[in-house]
């Protein structure tokens, strides 16, 4: 028994000395700044970050569709709202886990917007579990940047923080246009949502509920690789859970998207012509469905307007 007493308590010294060792380990390695070149990986989606603390109602989750689609300076514009694009490519739903709760420990959004196509991109089980233990210890995010720690970013005064005009959107211009798109021919067929995805989206419901915010489901316009089967399985998650959903695709009608115009490469990504109507689309269903603050006006949120000017001017010019 003293053995066994002996073995269980050596185990958990181990462990808890291996945890304090990759906390502190984390922290050295943590980058000074939100910018690439200290190692951040999808800069503009954690930039989110350096905003000031308890100012975006809005958060936005999803793949490269989703921050070229929505623009938060666009919601800004029509209503006021603050919103933030924590989008990242093929973003896989435990990222999208990731990134909801480090949002969470600066932020207390209102909404969370979770565009709904990454509910159907597969998960390999050690995806998961790596964005998981990314989420815990940063260390293993940023163990590459060894070479990097000692040098100039021991200047630790420096002021390394960018924070982003676009708010996590990205703005492009090209067009190539849709052929034929998928979404053309409606059918009562359901795609099949794997269980572990899930899984995922309820418990980012649940921590949303718990957190004092809405999860909604939305897809943005995507011709190419969306289709009715999809939308029928978002539509049948939704419905099971309680969670809002809209799809874009299935009320173009009225968002207005022209695919021999709006998209850069033949019904995937929209470019700055077509997110403007997605956006509007999407702000004005938000307005109207929620309980949303018009900061407009506000001195606090003053920052807002100036990062408008700077938006416009780059967008349009």
């Amino acid at each position: 028994m003293k053995k066994k007493t002996k073995r269980s308590l050596a185990c958990v010294a181990f462990i808890l000395i291996l945890a304090i060792f990759l906390l502190v380990t984390s922290y050295l390695f943590a980058p000074l700044g939100n910018q690439e070149d200290f190692g951040i990986r999808s800069a503009a989606a954690n930039a989110i970050l350096d905003e000031k603390e308890n100012t975006i109602d809005i958060l936005v989750l999803g793949d490269s569709g989703t921050y070229a689609s929505v623009s938060p300076m666009q919601l800004w514009k029509d209503h006021g709202m603050t919103a933030y694009v924590c989008a990242t490519s093929a973003q896989y739903l435990s990222l999208s886990d990731v990134l909801l709760k480090q949002a969470f420990e600066k932020q207390n959004p209102k909404i969370v917007v979770l565009e709904a196509y990454t509910i159907y991109r597969k998960m390999r089980f050690n995806i998961s579990i790596t964005n998981r233990i990314e989420g815990l210890f940063s260390i293993f995010k940023f163990h590459n940047r060894w070479k990097a720690v000692g040098r100039f970013e021991a200047l630790s005064f420096l002021n390394t923080d960018i924070t982003d005009d676009f708010k996590g959107y990205r703005h492009f211009t090209g067009v190539v246009p849709v052929e034929e798109s998928n979404f053309d021919n409606p059918t009562d067929e359901i795609m099949e949502i794997l269980p572990l995805n899930e899984e995922y989206v309820k418990s980012m419901a649940e921590y949303c509920r718990e957190n004092g915010a809405q999860l909604v489901l939305v897809n943005i316009p995507n011709a190419k690789y969306w289709s009715y089967a999809k939308h029928n399985g978002i539509q049948q998650l939704a419905d099971t859970y309680g969670i809002p959903y809209i799809d874009l695709n299935t009320v173009n009608d009225v968002v207005g998207i022209d695919w021999q115009s709006d998209t850069i490469d033949m019904g995937d990504h929209l470019n700055y012509s077509g997110a403007k109507k997605a956006s509007k689309y999407l702000g004005d269903y938000l307005a109207e469905n929620f309980a949303l603050p018009d900061h407009r006006g506000d001195v606090e949120y003053l920052d807002w307007d100036e990062a408008l000017e700077r938006y416009l001017y780059a967008v349009e010019k």
